[in-house]
């Protein structure tokens, strides 16, 4: 119950959407597709990471978050990320493509956030 108040509040907004899925990873069901989410873009996110830097040269290695919402099916939508730069853009691309595990079926789209670091 706590939950589908949290998600209510948080709306459309950036932020919104990021509370939405960090409240979404502390749960059981959320916990195991996080696992099995990287699981299978874990090695294509590190690809994409450097080859978006490389493109970037030199890249704004500024730490950026990215939140999308994930449908039944592993495709995303409404992918964003904060702060915009270069590589997070690019990054941000690549993500769009690819096809994630299927999400627990509530909700539905359900939120994803990535919180990504570089060293800089």
């Amino acid at each position: 119950m706590l939950l589908a108040l949290a998600l209510a509040l948080a709306g459309d907004t950036f932020d919104g959407r990021v509370q939405a899925a960090k409240a979404l990873e502390e749960g059981a069901a959320g916990k195991a597709w996080q696992s099995s989410l990287w699981d299978r873009i874990g090695d294509p996110a590190t690809d994409a990471l450097k080859d978006c830097i490389a493109s970037n040269a030199p890249a704004d290695k500024r730490a950026f978050t990215l939140v999308a919402d994930v449908d039944a099916t592993g495709r995303s939508s409404g992918v964003e990320v904060r702060p915009a730069t270069p590589v997070a853009r690019c990054f941000a691309g690549q993500f769009a493509t690819w096809t994630l595990p299927a999400p627990p079926k509530a909700p539905a789209p359900y939120p994803v956030e990535i919180d990504v670091t570089m060293d800089r």
